[in-house]
């Protein structure tokens, strides 16, 4: 058990830096997360603090990253891709389309099967949201599910793309993850469970569940707050570096 930890509290450390995220979704709401803070977007992204008037606000950034995480599967230059194409038709100024409330909404893939329609509805969902409120750090992922993605509520879920999209936003590490959301802690964040993670967890003994379920999330994530207590989210970055490094 020591060396599992050891193993991944090395890898987290060496694969916890930017330099491995570039190309990774996490640029769209970390784009808007810096023009906010008055510093330069990522270079190759659109939009400018003032286009419409305005700065970028929290808004802003949550709305990248739930259309970001939404995208969030498949090829990574692919998701980069299509999520350059819903910011295009967004003008760059995600609130302000969202609230405008004329959507693209049409049957046609903006991302493998995600057609249009499935954004504009997304979209739908997050004008009728910030209309009374601020912030969606205060819903539950099952909330974020049902009331932002559209999706039945399921308990069971693993809900990958809803633990991402919190890890980005409560992690406050000063390198990948941004930190906006200071109301929650970073030790309530649960892993997010794609395919690559569970691979690594079963590889290396963290789990045996084959189910890529949230109690096999919940095993993996209480298996990290050993390595990382308070912080467990820190062995994403490990999992992610292991799964890279076994052949297929």
């Amino acid at each position: 058990m020591e060396q599992k930890v050891n193993i991944i509290r090395q890898l987290a450390e060496q694969y916890n830096k930017e330099e491995y995220f570039r190309g990774d979704p996490i640029i769209f709401p970390k784009h808007f997360a810096r023009i906010m803070e008055g510093k330069n977007g990522i270079e190759g992204l659109g939009g400018t603090a003032g286009l419409s008037g305005r700065k970028y606000t929290l808004k802003d950034v949550e709305i990248a990253a739930v259309i970001a995480a939404h995208l969030a599967w498949g090829r990574r230059d692919m998701i980069v891709r299509d999520c350059k194409r819903a910011f295009d038709e967004m003008n760059w100024e995600p609130y302000n389309y969202i609230m405008a409330g004329n959507y693209r909404c049409e049957d046609a893939s903006l991302h493998r099967t995600i057609k249009w329609s499935e954004f504009a509805a997304i979209c739908g969902r997050l004008k009728e949201f910030y209309a009374t409120n601020d912030s969606l750090e205060s819903l539950t992922p099952d909330e974020i599910r049902v009331q932002i993605y559209g999706q039945k509520s399921d308990r069971k879920a693993a809900n990958k793309k809803i633990h991402m999209l919190r890890r980005w936003m409560v992690r406050n590490d000063g390198i990948v993850d941004l930190g906006l959301w200071t109301g929650t802690s970073p030790a309530t964040l649960v892993i997010p469970l794609d395919v690559h993670v569970h691979r690594s967890a079963l590889n290396m003994g963290i789990t045996s569940r084959n189910s890529a379920d949230i109690t096999t999330a919940q095993e993996i994530t209480n298996f990290l707050h050993q390595a990382f207590p308070g912080d467990p989210c820190k062995g994403d970055f490990a999992l992610f570096a292991y799964a890279a490094s076994i052949k297929e």
